[in-house]
């Protein structure tokens, strides 16, 4: 009986420094990867921004604002809004948005120009099918200038959505009587896309303000390294009030 006592004492023991061992590296991973995940995303992010915007001479990064809205205590992000100015003339706005598709969350960044109108957009991340919502990130007229792509305006393709105001009409895919045609077979994932376009414009008018109705917080980057990947700090605006 007392061997028994001891054998299991001993497992205990044993389990319980395994598990330790096991927290502490994971710990240690997570440290080492920190670091070079949050390059990479801040790689992707600029590279994005440099692509559906007008040249600029900022850091549209460090200048962004971040417009959430909060729910039961806590905070969700709704938009983050990049200001792209070349000198002190501001030629563009990038703004990321976000919408529910036909797999999941749809996020993109919409690059508006001086006048509101599209320039370029990215879709920085979805869960739709391959092969048919996944086509939202050429679709509606994204082009890559690097790769010597060139616009393709929505009045040479009814598909794309480049040039268009939404200001002036809400974006809405043909079948619901708008001016874009949809994804083929993939009209749940285009009219989740439009919407998320539509919601960016709204956040693009009201630079922090009201959206669709509801108010949000407005936090706005202090850190001039945000483009870097650290971590930007922030501080809470008078634009709006948190709800």
């Amino acid at each position: 009986m007392k061997k028994l006592e001891s054998s299991l004492k001993n497992m205990l023991l044993v389990l319980t420094g395994v598990t330790a061992v096991s927290v502490a590296l994971l710990a240690y991973v997570n440290e080492l990867t920190k670091g070079p995940i949050a390059e990479a995303n801040a790689k992707t992010l600029n590279e994005a921004l440099k692509k559906v915007l007008p040249e600029f001479t900022n850091n549209p990064v460090a200048e962004s604002d971040t417009i959430f809205s909060e729910k039961d205590g806590k905070k969700n992000v709704d938009f983050i809004v990049y200001p792209a100015k070349n000198g002190e003339e501001l030629v563009g706005t990038a703004v990321e948005a976000k919408s529910m598709g036909f797999g999941g969350e749809l996020k993109v960044l919409v690059g508006f120009n001086a006048e509101g109108k599209i320039y370029n957009y990215s879709l920085l991340a979805h869960a739709e099918t391959p092969g048919l919502g996944s086509k939202a990130d050429k679709w509606f007229g994204a082009y890559d200038p690097a790769k010597g792509e060139q616009a393709v305006s929505h009045e040479a393709s009814t598909k794309s959505i480049l040039g268009m105001n939404p200001g002036e009409t809400p974006l809405t895919v043909s079948k619901d009587g708008g001016t874009v045609d949809a994804i083929t077979a993939s009209t749940i994932t285009s009219r989740a896309f439009l919407n998320a376009v539509n919601a960016a414009y709204q956040a693009y008018k009201a630079k922090g303000g009201e959206v669709n109705g509801v108010s949000g917080a407005s936090q706005k980057a202090t850190d001039a390294d945000a483009a870097t990947g650290a971590t930007i700090k922030v501080e809470l605006t008078d634009s709006v009030s948190a709800k």
